[in-house]
């Protein structure tokens, strides 16, 4: 394949996207083999049949690395109980929140969570993305965290896409174990987290580390049973106070750091040094109505690579369009429209431990956006609107 009059933002770190106008982007076997000026391809490459572009945008295909998008059930009353005035704790607290979604998990079959999540992902791919991160956690079972996992496998099996899965045994406490944490961690999280390993389901190890779920000891003991495995882990924290999470994700190595509206400078400091990448997720901030802020200026004083994501949950962000995140990151968090195409590209390839996608280079996977825009701003700046032309995924239009 051969993509000629390209404006190409190749996200390599370059400044101001890495554009390139009048760009040729060479495609074989599924990887890039040549990305530049058209007027500097190879001899070699021009005589193959070409498509002309007419001058629209190519970006790195768009990567969501945060999300939940295999689960049963809907949260729409809860919704109706944030906006009469209950808070995500009080609605926790009530019986409600991530335990509601494991009762309709639970009862969901395989087949159907998976369709569930195919209707989720499908928007995505509408949007140019190429890979999704799925977690599990709405299971709290190991019966039915491996059955969550599964589902997520499945997706890539139904669907042009790549599915990274993260357990999230520690993710809250069941009813069968309320006021007994650590039971729970030793009976079922750790447990599920080996069976999972063993069945080939597991590419991170995630947890919730709040006040409603889990302390940073008891995260910590998930950690430990995750490295002796040598499954990478990443983490919840600082979402909706600040409880040490950020610091421990750190010391463990953590591929990300998730929510962070707690954060402080101090977090990112850490964070920097340990190369722990921070997952910006506006769409849980704009539906919980929360006012504590992301310190993204702390993030950018000590160069902590920002990523951005739907984290795509029937609770705290029923939202699927990561074109609306990039939006809410920039307009909420004042984020750059750059900041946030480097969010949602080569940032959250690294939130996922991946090293070859997220950037338009040669060597890399041929995961490409087609845009009908002029400038990449764009991308962000509309609300509401897709202008996806074509999505290349491993090489295929």
């Amino acid at each position: 394949m051969l993509l000629l009059n390209a404006t190409m933002a190749t996200m390599d770190g370059s400044p101001a996207y890495g554009l390139v106008e009048q760009a040729a982007i060479a495609v074989e076997a599924g990887r890039i083999v040549w990305a530049g000026p058209a007027s500097n391809l190879p001899a070699e490459m021009r005589d193959q049949e070409a498509i002309d572009l007419a001058g629209r945008l190519v970006t790195p295909a768009l990567i969501d690395c945060h999300t939940h998008v295999v689960h049963g059930g809907n949260r729409a009353r809860e919704f109706e109980m944030r906006l009469e005035g209950a808070t995500y704790e009080e609605v926790a607290r009530a019986g409600g929140g991530i335990v509601s979604t494991v009762a309709a998990t639970r009862k969901a079959t395989l087949d159907e969570l998976v369709a569930g999540a195919l209707t989720r992902v499908d928007a995505m791919i509408a949007e140019g993305v190429s890979t999704v991160e799925i977690k599990s956690g709405y299971g709290l079972d190991i019966e039915n965290e491996l059955k969550m996992l599964r589902a997520a496998k499945a997706v890539a099996t139904q669907r042009p896409v790549r599915v990274r899965t993260s357990y999230l045994g520690a993710h809250a406490v069941p009813p069968e174990y309320k006021g007994r944490a650590d039971a729970y961690i030793d009976e079922v999280c750790i447990p599920g987290l080996e069976a999972a390993h063993a069945e080939g389901l597991v590419d991170a190890v995630d947890g919730f580390c709040e006040g409603i779920a889990f302390s940073p000891d008891q995260i910590a003991r998930v950690f430990d049973k995750a490295k002796s495995l040598g499954i990478p882990v990443k983490l919840h924290a600082e979402q909706l106070s600040s409880l040490g999470g950020a610091s421990l994700a750190a010391r463990y190595g953590a591929l990300s750091a998730d929510h962070l509206e707690y954060a402080t400078d101090e977090d990112a400091r850490a964070m920097a040094k340990a190369g722990t990448v921070a997952v910006i997720l506006p769409g849980a901030f704009y539906t919980l109505r929360e006012s504590a802020v992301p310190p993204i200026d702390a993030f950018r004083a000590h160069g902590v690579p920002m990523a951005v994501a739907t984290d795509c949950n029937p609770g705290s962000s029923p939202m699927s369009s990561l074109l609306l995140s990039m939006n809410m990151a920039c307009t909420l968090f004042r984020m750059t429209p750059e900041e946030a195409l480097a969010g949602v590209t080569k940032n959250a390839a690294r939130a996922l431990g991946l090293d070859d996608t997220g950037q338009i280079r040669p060597g890399l996977r041929a995961d490409l956006a087609i845009w009908d825009v002029e400038h990449p701003a764009e991308l962000a700046y509309r609300i509401g609107f897709n202008p996806l032309w074509k999505r290349i995924y491993g090489g295929v239009l």
